[in-house]
């Protein structure tokens, strides 16, 4: 996929179980992978549910967690705040850009208040038919990605939100990727219903050829834009009217008479896309049986959690319409995480796949999916896969291998918490107080399991930063460590010429807000220098080095020299950097070659053309010499650095920049000006196809030509184009432009 680096650690897979297939005991395959102790286990919890049923059956079987993602405005926040209302967790509602000035409850930063838009994914629960369903909100700025992987890892089901005017945008289709890349059964809302252009017929057709969704509705509006009164089920063919000053009364009457034909007809559609995933809906719909509410709904269920089928959902959140059924939908069609499997590597056996079964009676295993810093200390969110968890109890972080008591166990409503004493498998809590990195396993100790860490991109961009005042430098890096443990894509470093904090991350939106955090969080204005590109340097061809290091000033000198190669590395390769030493016999002691390949290391972190790091390199020592008396581990440390300077012009080294896969929608009349746009900033056009009256353009654009670009394609477009870009990877630049960056890179080095 484009955009993310693929890591070398196996992914995580879920696979889903329809909820028909009994779970009382393990099927062999299962058994063998489970292990002995497993096994015994897993045969007594058989014995156990064929005595009685488990203690925790009823309330696994009532659990939901699910997330709700979409494109930028879609109104994913809008949606929560209206199900937390409904659900009784709030008692007033409040606008995401309210004029009121509270903001939605789960937008919990003042910047997000103000910008209107969700930065952090806020976790919360809420009650609904005797149901529990956590609801974890996730940005839509592909600047955020990482939020929404993290999310989508944890979640059983998810909500996928359209709007019902934009459709299908460029960043549903990445919240769609990642959301099959985590193998995540999913509904879909197409919400604000009420708005001018409103056709939620179009937006099905849209998901349907371009996600490739197998979908079809599962109600009909009365009415569209400001006739929009009230929703048709199709499934239990019952009419909705949302009444009261928030849309609380929901009234159930029969189908309207003018509507009776499309609900036919759309009813029929229904059945059709489910029989076609569904065997035992298949038989009834073949030999022409009358299909029941009860049949249909279970089939649809069958089909959600099997991921072969999305129901379409409607309404207007911010109209306050169709909300309710969408929370019966949440509970009917998506799995509870008994339902789901889940796969932990076991690091004894390295790295076996191990099935959890997802019981309160296996043993523990948590995932520390996300970090924050709160008014206690820090605050992590743990998504319970196995197990119990119990405050004052030991647990154990795989990572690390340290052993932590839980201090504080709390279940979370945006940045409010309540004291819980325990939690099961299933379960999404926060614990206070326990030091540790997102992406952490935790277990009891029994058994050493990790749930893989998630793919983490590369940042792209870069900002000089420094605080206006010198005496601010205790907070601005206090800011600064806290923003990097909360957030993996965002990294901090110092330059080494300037002596200026340099921040690297997914964009320029990323960083902006970050910066923003510092000013409001801790209270340090920072002046912010000239973005950067993360470009990286590597070689082109083979070439040896041969160098001798020797010094003599009185006492003991040193004395190191190296003998080797350096060459690129073949392409695809899991490392950056190689380091091998084929010394034969003791020309070097061997406690002096971990100094070598740190110098070597060093040397890489700057190449001579324009600073940047050396990638891709794989340095060979076949020789060298030492001095009995003056040989050190800083002469070959040295020597190494030296050497690797001496040899890296002969291995003809080129400059790589980092490339991005831009989408631009702009309306077709504006399609050539963007396309001459794009060569201009040496693009790569490689996809071009049209949607209704809007051009989709694909293009791969260095990332170095794209600053500003937001603003000249409004200008372009009448301020009517949209353009979505994420990194796709590392390309060598022309020869022109090495040579320029290499002319700018040595005017402004200071002379030596």
């Amino acid at each position: 996929m484009a955009g993310f680096r693929r890591t070398s650690a196996p992914r995580l897979l879920y696979t889903f179980y329809s909820s028909s297939i009994s779970r009382s005991s393990p099927s062999p395959a299962t058994a063998l992978l489970l292990g002995n102790c497993h096994l015994r286990h897993s045969s007594n919890a058989g014995r156990v549910k064929e005595d009685k049923e488990p203690w925790w059956k009823g309330s696994m079987e009532k659990l939901r967690n699910i997330g709700i993602s979409a494109h930028i405005d879609s109104g994913k926040t809008t949606l929560t705040e209206r199900i937390l209302y409904y659900t009784g967790r709030i008692h007033e509602i409040h606008e995401v850009r309210g004029k009121d000035g509270v903001g939605a409850k789960m937008d919990s930063m003042d910047l997000e208040r103000e910008k209107g838009i969700t930065i952090q994914s806020a976790a919360t629960y809420c009650t609904w038919n005797g149901y529990q369903i956590n609801i974890i909100d996730t940005p839509g700025h592909v600047d955020f990605t990482i939020e929404v992987e993290r999310a989508l890892r944890v979640l059983d089901g998810a909500i996928l939100v359209f709007c019902s005017v934009g459709g299908v945008q460029s960043q549903s289709i990445t919240v769609d990727r990642q959301m099959r890349r985590y193998e995540v059964p999913r509904l879909a809302f197409i919400n604000k219903l009420d708005r001018m252009g409103a056709d939620p017929w179009k937006v099905l057709n849209q998901a349907r050829s371009k996600l490739r969704h197998h979908s079809a509705a599962v109600q009909v509006p009365i009415g569209l834009e400001e006739e929009f009164k009230g929703l048709i089920d199709l499934v239990q063919l019952k009419a909705y009217y949302f009444h009261g000053s928030n849309g609380e009364k929901v009234t159930t009457e029969e189908v309207p008479a003018d509507m009776e034909a499309l609900v036919t007809e759309k009813r029929r559609e229904l059945i059709e896309m489910v029989s076609e995933v569904d065997d035992k809906l298949a038989e009834a719909f073949l030999s022409d049986e009358p299909i029941s509410p009860a049949d249909l709904e279970a089939a649809v269920r069958r089909a959600t959690v099997a991921r072969k089928f999305i129901p379409v959902f409607m309404g207007s959140a911010f109209k306050n319409k169709g909300v309710q059924p969408l929370l019966n939908g949440v509970l009917s069609y998506l799995p509870c995480p008994t339902e789901v499997s889940n796969y932990a590597l076991d690091q004894m056996k390295n790295e076996e796949k191990i099935m959890l079964n997802g019981t309160p009676d296996g043993r523990l295993v948590a995932l520390a999916f996300k970090l924050e810093e709160g008014r206690f200390g820090q605050l992590t969110y743990l998504r319970i896969y196995e197990g119990v968890i119990k405050k004052g109890e030991f647990i154990v972080n795989v990572n690390t291998g340290k052993k932590i008591k839980v201090p504080r166990l709390v279940r979370l409503h945006s940045d409010e918490m309540e004291d819980i004493q325990s939690a099961h498998a299933g379960q999404i809590v926060a614990v206070f107080g326990v030091d540790c990195a997102s992406g952490d396993t935790f277990t009891d100790g029994s058994v050493k399991y990790t749930m893989t860490s998630m793919n983490v991109p590369e940042p792209v961009m870069s900002l000089a930063v420094q605080p206006v005042s010198k005496d601010s430098g205790g907070q601005f890096s206090k800011a600064l460590n806290r923003f990097q443990k909360e957030d993996p894509t965002f990294r901090v470093g110092l330059d080494p010429e300037s002596g200026q904090t340099i921040i690297s991350g997914m964009g320029e939106l990323h960083l902006d807000i970050y910066v923003e955090r510092i000013r409001r969080e801790y209270k340090v204005d920072a002046t912010v220098g000239k973005p950067r590109v993360n470009f990286r340097e590597t070689v082109t061809q083979r070439a040896e080095f041969d160098y001798l290091h020797k010094k003599q000033t009185g006492g003991q000198g040193q004395y190191g020299r190296v003998c080797g190669y350096i060459e690129p590395l073949p392409q695809g390769s899991p490392t950056k950097f190689e380091f091998e030493n084929i010394i034969v016999g003791q020309a070097i002691p061997s406690n002096f070659i971990p100094a070598i390949e740190k110098g070597f290391r060093e040397a890489a972190n700057s190449g001579s053309l324009i600073g940047h790091p050396v990638e891709n390199l794989r340095v060979v020592l076949t020789d060298g010499a030492s001095h009995a008396v003056d040989s050190s581990e800083l002469a070959f440390k040295l020597a190494a650095i030296y050497a690797f300077r001496q040899c890296y012009t002969a291995a003809r080294p080129v400059i790589l920049e980092p490339v991005m896969l831009v989408e631009v929608k702009v309306p077709t009349e504006f399609q050539g000006t963007v396309g001459g746009d794009i060569n201009k900033r040496k693009g790569v056009i490689v996809g071009n196809d049209q949607d209704g009256d809007d051009s989709v353009i694909t293009a791969n654009v260095p990332l170095n030509n794209m600053f500003g670009y937001s603003t000249s394609l409004r200008s372009m477009t009448q301020g009517k184009g949209e353009f979505t870009m994420e990194y796709k990877e590392h390309l060598p630049v022309s020869n022109d432009v090495q040579m320029q960056l290499v002319s700018n890179y040595k005017g402004s080095k200071p002379v030596e």
